[in-house]
This record gives structure tokens, sequence and C-alpha cells, in this order.
């Protein structure tokens, strides 16, 4: 029986797939073999040594200590496109925010209750909150991954041409995208053409501030910024600063701090990049998936701290996180091979430097076997699965 913990509110029909004859779920129980979370902070949370995996039901994972779980060998799981249709949603209206000043607009019509003549009113005063239209206007996209692509292609269907920049655009993302969206392969090309910038990264320590005052002062008088990624990536002082200035013609952004609250042409929302049903189901199915084919199959798949890997075994699989160093693989097939078993497939995959090693073993893996393997200098976890 795994003990599943859920540290946030997740979505039943996530937590019911999971079979209660394996598996039981609970907000605290004790030991557990795995977790699901989606806000809840966990930097300073201690880890049993039954934790085997944590799974976000979302993409971001600031709030778990990713390095240490690798180094406890807990696998840390993300949900990557399960909420980039509401994300994408969300940036198609906060183009339309950033343009039309329909914020603004209805706080002041809601401002006329209980005047006289308020439709007068409302004519007469609407002058002040035109804004121009997106069509045939250019938007740069940072980031084109499974939120990027959605937004660069319904972008292209409303009638704007797009440019986007992603030095690590996959394959499959390129293929999804519309033919018209232009690839360009130095950020600066963004920062000095586009009327609208969009940014879909992930928040590291280099991708912090990437776009500053530096960058600010390439676009565009008037551009309009939009961020619903991450707080940090843009650098709050200086967009206020290029707000004042007339530089900056407008900011949308998810994430509020004290600095962009409460200044006119700033649009501060509270966080609703995945505030949908649909998202939050979607998550939490993706999540409890990848738990269940990693505690029963030991597959990984959509790991931020480990490599993606998974075998089909036909005896026993004997499953090793391990660090991403020489000769360690030749130890633990030595290990069984001394103990005069079979290696029917193996696969290994490393990530910076940490590796995964799936083993299928003919014969009894004894303790004694997982032992001498555990003992393997740089070996973090084995497990055994039957």
């Amino acid at each position: 029986m795994y003990n599943i913990q859920t540290l946030n509110k997740i979505s039943s029909i996530g937590t019911d797939i999971f079979d209660k004859s394996k598996y039981a779920v609970a907000d605290a129980p004790e030991n557990p073999d795995a977790i699901m979370v989606r806000s809840a902070k966990m930097h300073d949370m201690e880890f049993g040594s039954n934790l085997l995996a944590i799974a976000r039901a979302g993409a971001g994972v600031n709030n778990i200590p990713v390095d240490r779980c690798a180094q406890e060998g807990i696998c840390v799981f993300n949900t990557p496109g399960a909420n980039s249709n509401a994300v994408k949603e969300l940036a198609i209206c906060a183009l339309l925010l950033a343009s039309r000043k329909i914020t603004e607009a209805a706080s002041w019509a809601a401002s006329l209750k209980g005047t006289p003549d308020a439709p007068k009113t409302v004519e007469a005063g609407k002058s002040k909150f035109a804004g121009p239209e997106i069509y045939g206007k250019t938007l740069g996209i940072i980031g084109l991954g499974a939120i990027g692509g959605k937004i660069a292609n319904t972008a292209i269907a409303l009638g704007m041409n797009v440019i986007g920049y992603d030095p690590y655009l996959s394959v499959n993302a390129a293929l999804h995208l519309a033919p018209s969206v232009k690839i360009v392969t130095d950020i600066n090309d963004i920062y000095k053409n586009s009327d609208y910038i969009s940014i879909h990264m992930p928040y590291t320590a280099e991708t912090k501030n990437t776009i500053d005052a530096e960058q600010i002062a390439m676009m565009k008088d008037g551009v309009r910024l939009i961020n619903l990624a991450r707080g940090e990536l843009i650098n709050s002082e200086a967009v206020v600063k290029a707000i004042a200035d007339g530089k900056v013609a407008k900011y949308v952004t998810d994430f509020a701090d004290d600095i962009v609250l409460g200044v006119e042409n700033i649009i501060v929302l509270p966080h609703l990049g995945a505030s949908t049903p649909e998202s939050e189901d979607n998550c939490a199915v993706m999540a409890a998936n990848e738990l269940i084919d990693y505690l029963e199959n030991g597959n990984i798949k959509n790991s931020v701290n480990l490599p993606n890997a998974s075998m089909d075994a036909v005896g026993t699989k004997v499953c090793v996180i391990h660090k991403n160093v020489p000769t360690l693989i030749a130890a633990m097939t030595s290990a069984v091979g001394n103990a005069g078993l079979n290696i029917e497939n193996m696969v290994n995959a490393s990530k910076k430097d940490f590796a995964y090693t799936m083993m299928d073993v003919i014969g009894d893996v004894t303790d004694a076997i997982v032992s001498e393997i555990k003992g393997i200098d740089g070996v973090v976890r084995v497990r055994v699965i039957k």
C-alpha cells in the first residue's frame, strides 16, 4: 500500500485515479511514499526515508527544493502543458487588456452608478479609453513551449505578426507552430521589433530579470509587456520607471508585488493563469499518472530533477538513482553479474549531476545484491520492482 500525501486541495478527478486497493490518499498520512502539491512551500520540510516522489500539479517548481530532492533520491515531477490552454486564453485576454483600457473603462462606468443620466455620461466620456487594435501588430514571444506555442498560433489567427525566440525549442514544439511564426535566434530581435512582448519561460538564477532597463531601452516607444510566467523574469522597478517615462505603454502581469500594485498603466492580476477547473483537473490527472507509473513501474516522465526513462521488463526491475560519474554503471552490472544473474535489458539516462539506470534482471534479486549496489559510491537510491 502506497501512502499519497496531498499538500493542497487536488482535484478529485486526479486523486480518484489511484486504485484504492493499492493507494491511500490523505492530507497527512504517516510516512508518505509520494506527495502531490500545487503551491505549498516545501523548502523547509523534512522528508521521510519512505518518500520516493513529489508531483507538482502545475508547471513551476519554485516551491519545491528540487536539488535537495535529487540528493535524497526523490523524483520531482511537474505537469507541463496541462494548464497551457488556460494560460494561453489569459494571455490573449492580457493582449486586449494591454490595448483597450478595458479595466479602467469598466471601473469608471461602475463609478457612475446612481448618477443622473449615466448613459449620456458614458457616451461623452468613452473617448478617454481609446486604445489600439492588436490586428496587424507584432507580438514577440520569449519561450515557445507548450504555452508560448499556443499563444503564437492564436495570435496568428487573430491577424497579428508573431516573432518568437526559444533557444531550447524542441522539434515537436516547432512542428506545432503555425508556418507564419518567425523564429529568431537573437533575443534582441524580439526587443527591437515587437509592439507587444509576452514572456513564457521558467524562472532560474540565469533568467532572473530577463527584461530589465537595458532590454527596455531597445524596445519601441509605447511597447506593451505581458508577464504570466514568473514575476522575477521582469524587473518591476525598471518597468515602473519605463511606464513613468512613457517608454512602456502598458504592463499586464499575473504576479503582484508592492512595486507594481496601484501604478497607473499597470494591470496586476492575482495569478489567474491556471485558475480554471479544466486546468486543475488536467494537472491533477497528469500528476497522478506520473506517480503511478513511477511507483509501480519505475518509469520517469516529466521529471525536473532526474532524466526521463522507461522500460518494459520480463524479469525484475532494479532501478537506481545515482551520481552521473564514470565507472558506476560497470560496478552495478558487476554486482548483478557476480551473483550469477543476467541483465536482459538496461536503460541509462542522465540529467546534469544525476543519472537513472533501470536493469531488467532475470533471477532472484536478493537483499544482498541490493545492499551491494547501495554500497557503491555515488548510488543514491535503489528500488526493486517485481
